[in-house]
């Protein structure tokens, strides 16, 4: 993509019904975006199925999960899982009696590790070996979700596979340099993916997060022929990642995290999407906003542009809702510090002249820098330590907002989906919230609106 382009409008679901079909491509944990899509699909009274990506055994044989590990699936899930395991990447896959690719990674050392060779024809063997084994087993689970769609339902296929980071020790003490170190525990990101190690990570994030979208799509495609042809509607969404526009100085303007390793494979994501919609796929990436989960807590300052929602929840007519969630941050700081604070540091980090080639959109995933990397995980640190109890952060109560805000916009949005990819900047997710908590206040209904502010800075 060029340029971002932005959700402008709030669309409420016109399509989706109760027993519809929505398919969750990926096993729902918790502190994640597909939560809030869930429970959508459950507001509308759709069938929710479910897929497993499986366990490991002490062999390292992937297996299905268990009774006591399927009933706890489902409960999350709140629907039926086809226990048929689909996991992705291949990590930990090799020929019979040879080294999986994580095994080639634990030779390596710290001292080592950035001019290690891999041998690269075997590792394509690993790949092919992992993806026959994953569009195997997806075949089979389209066979059995073929039998549990009838005939006239509308589907909804929610793709949220995502990561593929392997287990070897010394990425991981790498990846805790990169993305959380300062001064002379700082490390180039760039020196990362220069190397064989780094090269080896990517091609895993591009099977996990992006392949599996267009396995998904290819795979699928009977049933989607069937559904449309007797009538139904079928689509596809896609959880994306290209920064985020948040407040700036008083106007939307683009800006990520750095260094987002992978977003390479959320542009490969893009693309996908794109190849499916000009066949005719109602098939949609939506870029969210940045949320702290299970995974993104790995990168230090990933959570800092979400705190500038509070500003777009005031400037977006939130009301008095928009006061509560101010005053529910104010409580979580301790004695001392007040939200000007927290805005003086956030704002200080924002005009500095290192943050401004990171502005670019055109050059997005850019490398860390020496610098970059201080002042955003410094300024993180400090805010953190402005709180009561850093097990209690503002940013977790805004990132259930966004979770609920971006549920509600890919759920309405696919029934009338606008292309291929979409950003859900914080415009359109401060309305989204606005417009909920102040429907729960008044009855009137909500109907399809143009953005009021559909300005864009990109530098």
């Amino acid at each position: 993509m060029e340029n971002p382009v932005s959700l402008t409008r709030i669309v409420e679901n016109s399509v989706f019904r109760k027993g519809d079909v929505f398919v969750l491509f990926g096993e729902l944990f918790g502190r994640g975006y597909a939560t809030g899509l869930v429970d959508e699909a459950r507001r509308a009274g759709m069938e929710i199925v479910g897929i497993t990506v499986g366990r490991r055994d002490e062999n390292n044989a992937l297996r299905p999960l268990n009774a006591e590990e399927l009933s706890a699936a489902e409960g999350r899930l709140g629907g039926r899982i086809i226990n048929i395991p689909i996991m992705a990447g291949f990590d930990l896959d090799a020929p019979a009696g040879g080294p999986t690719p994580t095994d080639l990674l634990a030779t390596m050392t710290l001292e080592s590790w950035q001019h290690d060779r891999l041998d690269w024809d075997y590792l394509e063997q690993c790949r092919e070996i992992a993806t026959s084994r994953f569009t195997n087993s997806l075949s089979k689970v389209m066979a059995v979700l073929d039998g549990m769609i009838a005939d006239g339902r509308n589907v909804f296929f929610a793709h949220t596979m995502a990561g593929g980071i392997p287990k070897a020790k010394v990425f991981l003490v790498v990846a805790n340099r990169i993305y959380k170190g300062r001064g002379p525990r700082h490390m180039s990101s760039q020196a990362l993916l220069d190397s064989d190690m780094g090269k080896l990570i990517l091609q895993n994030f591009d099977e996990v997060s992006a392949n599996t979208f267009r396995h998904l799509i290819d795979f699928s495609k009977a049933i989607r022929e069937r559904v449309e042809a007797s009538g139904g509607q079928v689509r596809y969404t896609a959880y994306g990642y290209h920064g985020t526009a948040i407040l700036i100085d008083g106007s939307y303007r683009w800006q990520t995290y750095t260094n987002y390793t992978q977003g390479y494979a959320k542009m490969r994501l893009e693309c996908i999407a794109e190849d499916a919609w000009a066949a005719g796929v109602k098939a949609t990436v939506y870029n969210c906003p940045e949320i702290r989960t299970n995974s993104s807590d790995v990168f230090t300052g990933i959570e800092l542009p979400l705190i500038p929602l509070l500003l777009a929840l005031k400037k977006e007519n939130g009301g008095q809702w928009a006061e509560e969630q101010w005053r529910a941050c104010q409580q979580l700081l301790a004695d001392g510090f007040t939200m000007k604070d927290v805005f003086q540091k956030i704002t200080d980090m924002q005009a500095d002249e290192v943050m401004h080639p990171f502005y670019d959109f055109s050059a997005w995933p850019m490398a860390n820098s020496q610098a970059q990397s201080d002042l955003t995980i410094g300024t993180s640190n400090e805010i953190t330590q402005m709180h009561r109890d850093s097990k209690l952060m503002m940013s977790d109560l805004l990132s259930a907002l966004v979770v609920e805000a971006t549920g509600q916009l890919i759920f309405g949005a696919s029934s009338d989906p606008a292309g291929p990819v979409r950003w859900l900047n914080h415009d359109i997710v401060a309305r989204r919230l606005n417009a909920s908590h102040l429907q729960k206040e008044s009855p009137a209904p909500l109907i399809a609106q143009e953005a009021k502010d559909s300005h864009l800075e990109v530098a």
